[in-house]
């Protein structure tokens, strides 16, 4: 018996950063959701454990033997697994990509041998760095801490999106690295939030007040990103647009899904070297 999940692509809708603790790690503030796009992630039980990768992207996977998601399952002790990973996202893109894969590995062994548990499965996405638990929960939250904190989130309509990445990686130490060297504001600040919002419009009116402090070192270090941003910027469909995590992959929140289509149509024909999809972020 075959199972398979989807790796949804994680979206920073916004992103506050405090200054760097004494080991260099920095506290953070961050809504975060996730897309109906994604890796996928195909695994049966086996004799002994293989993940083979394929799609786009799968030249870009690091090596099987340090891979998040070998890295996860064995965390885990999940019985051996033939695993089956199809990367559709970019690599070092900002959406969370390989602990998106980590966490729907660990929901594959979880359902493959329930015996395992959840609070097993949880402990070891916390092992996995600051969004390996988010990832494994896989749903709207508030991260605080170094992401690692989850907290209920606002209720969010589904917001229709394009998901825009410029086709260039942007590593997210050395974002990090120039933050710490540059004037931002080092504060992991929670804005006042009402407990839901109605429309898409409402919540990129919120979005407008809040900032990614990652996005001017980003920037800095991928010129293209700038570039990505003002092409959204300037679309009619266009109610906000800003950089998820630590880029380079921009996005843009649109009233409906006709819009954001209409808007991945129209970038992706003006840019066909660009990694453009429309999809939804928070899907029901």
């Amino acid at each position: 018996m075959s199972v398979t999940e989807l790796a949804p692509a994680k979206v920073n809708l916004f992103l506050h950063v405090g200054p760097p603790r004494a080991d260099g790690r920095h506290p953070v503030c961050s809504l975060a959701v996730f897309a109906d796009i994604g890796d996928t992630l195909e695994a049966r039980p086996a004799d002994s454990f293989s993940l083979e990768t394929i799609g786009p992207f799968a030249s870009e996977v690091g090596a099987t033997s340090d891979n998040l998601v070998t890295r996860a399952l064995a965390a885990v002790g999940a019985p051996p697994l033939a695993v089956r990973l199809e990367k559709l996202l970019p690599v070092a893109s900002g959406l969370g990509g390989g602990s998106s894969d980590a966490g729907a590995a660990l929901r594959l062994a979880l359902r493959l041998s329930p015996d395992l548990g959840p609070e097993v499965a949880e402990a070891a996405a916390r092992g996995l760095g600051a969004d390996g638990l988010l990832c494994f929960r896989a749903r709207t939250s508030l991260a605080e801490g170094e992401g690692e904190v989850l907290l209920d989130a606002p209720v969010l309509p589904v917001l229709p999106a394009v998901l825009v990445n410029p086709r260039m990686e942007c590593p997210t130490g050395a974002v990090y690295r120039a933050y710490d060297e540059g004037p931002g504001r080092f504060v992991a600040d929670r804005p006042s939030m009402p407990g839901s919002f109605e429309t898409p419009g409402a919540v990129a009116a919120f979005l407008s007040s809040q900032r990614n402090d990652l996005e001017g070192p980003a920037i800095g270090l991928r010129p293209g990103i700038r570039d990505a941003l003002d092409v959204l910027r300037r679309a009619p469909q266009s109610l906000l647009a800003r950089m998820s995590g630590s880029g380079a992959t921009v996005f843009a929140l649109c009233a409906d899904l006709a819009s954001a289509r209409q808007l991945a149509d129209d970038v992706a024909s003006a840019h066909p070297h660009w990694w453009v999809r429309a999809c939804r972020l928070n899907p029901a």
